[in-house]
């Protein structure tokens, strides 16, 4: 699992992209799904808990492919991932 965010200029256009073409070339690089979530305090950002690796997530965004998708997406801002503080029993 890993947690990734970024700020984009429209959220309807972001899922659009996100559940369409971002989705299929996410997919070829190991993205197993994704949970997208809306961040209460910022409008224009957003929150992504991938079933995905870093490794994968860091694949997909070298892809030559993955600019004109993010620019489609309407990214304001490079998704970066969250880092990892701990891992906690409940």
């Amino acid at each position: 699992m890993m947690l990734a965010t970024t700020t984009v200029e429209n959220v309807d256009q972001f899922l659009k992209v996100f559940s369409t073409s971002g989705m299929e070339k996410r997919r070829d690089h190991g993205s197993k799904g994704a949970l997208v979530f809306g961040d209460p305090n910022e409008s224009d950002r957003v929150w992504v808990l991938f079933d995905w690796n870093v490794e994968g997530f860091q694949s997909y965004l070298s892809d030559p492919d993955v600019p004109a998708i993010i620019a489609e997406a309407g990214h304001k801002s490079r998704p970066q991932p969250g880092a990892q503080l701990g891992e906690y029993d409940a």
